[in-house]
């Protein structure tokens, strides 16, 4: 079909779905007028749960100081703040904003995150963003968590049917590019206490260069402002005056706690400043953080990850404009002092009878901690503040990773190198035993191997893209080459042109790489992609796809056991080598 075509589909899609959302307010008695004094509304809102059923340990089990999280207490809290506001008389909503799947512990994985959509249904959510990890594997499968019904390789392994999301899910700016129409409804309406209150709902318009291409493919996803300002617009056209925005992008505090906005930075600044004055509150996510700030005359939160936090959200709005007259918010700590809520202890003891002896099983051993701390920072430049800026080195378990993939492709492949994405590894190793559960926790993301070739040219250019897109690949032991701490990053548009890798510096094992030879390499697919901005792999040729890099992980922790944590000596800096 010819564009225009698929704008006179997209058109009269959205048309159709004005009319549906006109109905609903229409035909709703409007209470509003009988009403002088402002109406009160909770939003209850979280963010970025990543199917942690279960509280989650260590650091990201902590958050102001408390053991918090495990969606038990988290249920159980939501309730009581919704028991509350009904006895002070305000209406409730309970929202999310994206990637409340994906990356997620093997207890929930395991069955496709079919128990993390069970259980926000059992949490009362009602309306949900898309995260870009609601894309992990694909949009027939995300269409499934909405509709329901049995995954179609595995079908309901826990014996049970899975009637998919009793909450919307809402999609506002990932279209489908064949027919131009949003993938899901991008926008929500609910009438609360006689006022309609608008949702809309969307991932951040990066989402294809941090998922694997399969699981965009067939999808094209817009900018976040001008997406929202298109249907708050329609939401005004409805009668809709309160708008709240549930969006999967964000940003970071430096410094501040929970309830604070502290030399605040991030993507959501900008799309803030752009967004129409009519939107009042953007509740958003992505990066894992916790702030409550006002950008441009709307409150932004977020509740940080993994159910930790819930942002408590109160509006008042005026009835007869049925605009928000004011808007705060209060992040609250999910503490594991309250008593757990019964329907979801019973949801959890179901799947983790069904996940059986699998999660115990060991797979190998570690003589002491190996983390996934990113260490040895240095110095890349200034910012417009003149406050150093810096760039991460290596990681212990970034490069056992990258090895484990290396020792997976060698023989078989006659790969050279291995590199692994930062935001791959996902949690630490303790010392001792390590169990599948934890090996999955580490490599949550099932994805392939890809080996392809390179030439040292294209690998100079991979490394210098590292700088222009601020993530350092973790590199096999084979690979060895030095940063130039004074060099320049090259723009976005050409990766190639930047000086922070010194020339002649490159080796793999031991032998300096040269532009014109060709060289043997391992990536994830989801790298392979161009997949966190790294476009240069997708020139790589003679690409040959292997096993899934958790079953490459495991086998190297057999093989190797007892392992310890590789050097971190892979990447050194003008600053440490001496001048020739």
């Amino acid at each position: 079909m010819s564009v225009p075509g698929m704008r006179r589909r997209a058109a009269v899609g959205l048309a159709a779905l004005a009319v549906t959302a006109f109905s609903a307010v229409a035909v709703t008695p409007d209470q509003a007028e009988a009403h002088s004094k402002p109406v009160d509304v909770q939003l209850l809102a979280i963010n970025d749960f990543h199917g942690n059923l279960e509280p989650p340990s260590g650091s990201s089990g902590v958050i102001d100081g408390q053991p918090a999280g495990g969606a038990e207490y988290l249920a159980s809290h939501l309730k009581a703040m919704r028991a509350a506001a009904q006895q002070q008389g305000k209406g409730t909503v309970t929202v999310a904003a994206g990637d409340l799947i994906g990356a997620s512990p093997l207890l929930s994985a395991a069955f496709h995150d079919e128990p993390t959509i069970e259980e926000m249904n059992l949490a009362g959510l009602e309306f949900a963003s898309v995260g870009n990890h609601e894309f992990d594997e694909g949009a027939a499968e995300l269409l499934r968590m909405q509709r329901g019904g049995c995954h179609p390789v595995d079908g309901c392994a826990d014996g049970t049917p899975f009637e998919g999301a009793t909450f919307k899910y809402l999609s506002a700016n990932a279209f489908k590019t064949k027919t131009g129409l949003p993938l899901m409804q991008p926008f929500g309406i609910k009438i609360v206490k006689g006022v309609p209150i608008g949702f809309i709902g969307m991932t951040l318009e990066g989402t294809p260069n941090i998922v694997s291409q399969q699981g965009v493919a067939g999808l094209r996803f817009t900018d976040e402002a001008d997406t929202a300002n298109k249907y708050a617009k329609i939401l005004r056209l409805l009668g809709v005056k309160s708008i709240v925005v549930l969006l999967h992008e964000g940003g970071v505090q430096n410094g501040g706690g929970i309830n604070d906005c502290t030399g605040f930075s991030g993507p959501i600044v900008d799309i803030a400043n752009r967004m129409d004055p009519s939107i009042d509150v953007i509740v958003s996510g992505h990066t894992h953080a916790a702030y409550n700030c006002n950008i441009n005359g709307k409150l932004v939160t977020s509740a940080s990850s993994f159910g930790r936090l819930v942002t408590d959200i109160n509006l008042k709005i005026d009835p007869r404009t049925r605009d928000v007259i004011s808007a705060s918010a209060n992040n609250v700590v999910v503490t594991r002092t309250v008593e757990k809520d019964p329907a979801s202890t019973e949801l959890i003891n179901r799947y983790k009878t069904a996940l059986g002896p699998v999660a115990d099983r060991v797979v190998g051993e570690t003589t002491t901690a190996i983390t996934k701390t990113q260490e040895n920072l240095y110095q890349t430049g200034v910012d417009a503040n003149g406050k150093p800026t810096y760039q991460t080195g290596e990681s212990p378990l970034g490069n056992l990773i990258a090895d484990a993939q290396l020792a997976a492709t060698d023989t078989e492949q006659n790969a050279v190198a291995a590199f692994m994405n930062p935001g791959g590894v996902r949690a630490d190793l303790d010392a001792g035993p390590v169990t599948y559960a934890e090996a999955f926790t580490v490599q949550p993301f099932a994805n392939n191997l890809v080996t392809l070739d390179l030439t040292g040219a294209q690998l100079y250019c991979m490394l210098e893209q590292q700088f222009t897109v601020a993530r350092v690949l973790y590199a096999s032991s084979t690979v060895n080459y030095v940063v130039d701490v004074n060099g320049t990053t090259a723009p976005a548009g050409t990766p190639c042109a930047g000086t922070r890798v010194v020339r002649g510096s490159l080796t793999i094992n031991g032998t300096p790489v040269t532009d014109t030879a060709t060289y043997r390499v391992t990536v994830n697919n989801f790298l392979a992609g161009g997949g966190d901005g790294f476009s240069v792999l997708t020139g790589g040729t003679n690409a040959v796809t292997g096993q899934i890099d958790l079953d490459a992980f495991t086998a190297y922790l057999t093989e190797k056991s007892p392992v310890s944590a590789p050097a971190l000596d892979r990447i050194r800096t003008t600053a440490e080598v001496p001048a020739a």
